[in-house]
């Protein structure tokens, strides 16, 4: 199933993606909440409850939000092989995975505009598998740490690389306002199954710029839960963003960073694609 957050005619919905549209999941029978955090910790409707919806919106009309709006969105840094491999690390897994921050304010939704910093021409991208909390996690072993993911989406962890390099800390280059991007929807875990085989790759301008299989991951999905889960509680809706493959502009010959005009999609096999175009930012 595919749960959308969307703006139409004003008001802020959650929606039910279908072939034919979006359908607001107030019109769907046997829904008990229309939240979004309700909705992930509550029980999803019956695929026929939703065929049987009448009330469907063509997508085009809509304006599409953040798929959930997480307290906590935690990010895996260098872990996939080839981009370990492209800034300069040995390709070998590591005992622990790199953890950052990012904040709610930092990511955009499908569509909407990325924003390039006027102070820096270093602004880049990066596809990411965004992992999203379904079960409150705290101390869960890897073993368990699957039945607590409620779903997916795709995620570009758009990043400043001069500040990014300041320091030994990635906070700065990692938080520029409106520098990433979430969406378009959540895929729920068991219609994407688990992340192995699906292709994750980076288009800029229709130019493939980076291409991989999710299984690539160094540490895996249940793995990063596990991991994050032992130092902080998390909780529905909270999000873990998987990490990136080669390929970012900045190991380019010459470098490819984003400039104003670019179009940037980020598509995950089984889910979508998430498409921006980057403007001009303070």
């Amino acid at each position: 199933m595919r749960i959308a957050r969307y703006r139409y005619q004003g008001l802020d919905a959650i929606g039910l993606i279908r072939e034919d549209g979006i359908v607001p999941a107030a019109a769907v029978d046997g829904l008990a909440s229309t939240a979004m955090r309700d909705l992930i910790r509550g029980e999803l409707p019956k695929p026929e409850a939703l065929a049987s919806a009448v009330t469907v919106i063509p997508l085009p009309e809509v304006e599409f939000l953040l798929p959930a709006v997480p307290e906590k969105i935690l990010c895996a840094g260098v872990n996939f092989p080839t981009h370990r491999v492209e800034t300069g690390r040995m390709p070998d897994r590591t005992e622990h995975p790199t953890i950052f921050t990012r904040f709610v304010d930092s990511f955009v939704p499908h569509e909407a505009p990325l924003q390039k910093p006027s102070t820096s021409d270093q602004y880049d991208y990066e596809c990411e598998l965004a992992i999203v909390i379904g079960r409150t996690a705290h101390g869960v072993p890897v073993e368990d740490a699957l039945d607590h993911v409620f779903g997916y989406s795709c995620l570009n962890d758009g990043t400043v690389r001069d500040w990014q390099t300041l320091t030994a800390q990635w906070i700065p280059g990692k938080n520029w306002y409106r520098s990433g991007a979430i969406g378009p929807w959540i895929v729920t875990a068991d219609e994407f199954g688990a992340p192995a085989q699906q292709v994750i790759q980076t288009r800029v301008n229709g130019e493939v710029r980076q291409s991989a299989r999710l299984e690539e991951m160094i540490h895996s999905v249940a793995e990063l839960v596990s991991y994050c889960s032992a130092f902080t509680p998390l909780h529905p809706g909270d999000i873990i963003a998987g990490g990136t493959t080669g390929g970012v502009g900045k190991y380019m010959n010459p470098p490819g960073y984003l400039v104003v005009g670019d179009v940037v999609e980020v598509e995950i096999e089984g889910i979508g694609i998430l498409r921006n175009t980057v403007r001009q930012g303070p």
